[in-house]
């Protein structure tokens, strides 16, 4: 079986491409379904020319234009690259940062919130009520850190740093926001005390 006998069987020319080679061959085993003589004939035929090809190839003696397709010469799809892993976050900070509930968020909140308003509206008690209202401030911070996970001594320590930080931060802001907050009637003390309840509301609330 010559080379020229493959070609002219399945209907093609010997510069065909591959493509249309094989648009031939599909075509004639959808023509001679169920004729198992004419399909072997088109199978051997097609087995034929992928073979001469390919030896040609090998031995550099291909003798069909450069731009021709081959089987063996399809590009590969590129590999797909690896979803580079999302940064972890350190240890010690998956740790210390909660994901609370809306209830965990929303309870400790109302509550401070109302001690903020004593603080801001119950003026008659003075620096007690202030001192009183602190201290219940306190109390809830640790509650509800130490709710979470029963550790005492990290509850205490986060509930400190959240009061010696407010109280700081406020007693600086309030110094230089004294005209400000004089405006809508606020003293140093009752601004560092609103905003050391901010402070104790997101440390019981967002840490653990």
């Amino acid at each position: 079986m010559s080379e020229q006998n493959n070609y002219e069987k399945l209907g093609v020319t010997e510069d065909a491409t591959f493509d249309e080679i094989q648009d031939a061959r599909n075509r004639l085993l959808q023509q001679y379904s169920g004729d198992s003589k004419h399909l072997e004939t088109v199978e051997a035929a097609y087995d034929a020319i992928l073979m001469d090809r390919l030896r040609m190839r090998q031995e550099g003696k291909i003798k069909v234009p450069e731009g021709i397709r081959f089987a063996e010469k399809r590009s590969q799809a590129p590999t797909q690259q690896s979803p580079v892993p999302a940064k972890k976050s350190p240890a010690w900070l998956v740790r210390l940062i909660d994901q609370p509930s809306l209830t965990d968020v929303l309870l400790p909140g109302g509550l401070f919130l109302g001690l903020s308003s004593l603080s801001i509206f119950y003026t008659a008690g003075g620096e007690q009520i202030l001192q009183f209202a602190l201290f219940f401030g306190v109390g809830l911070s640790f509650y509800f850190l130490n709710r979470k996970e029963q550790k005492f001594g990290r509850a205490v320590l986060l509930t400190g740093l959240g009061l010696i930080s407010g109280l700081i931060a406020g007693g600086l802001l309030g110094s230089l926001l004294l005209p400000q907050i004089s405006l809508i009637g606020l003293t140093v003390e009752q601004f560092s005390t609103v905003l050391t309840f901010v402070l104790l509301w997101l440390v019981s609330s967002f840490l653990r």
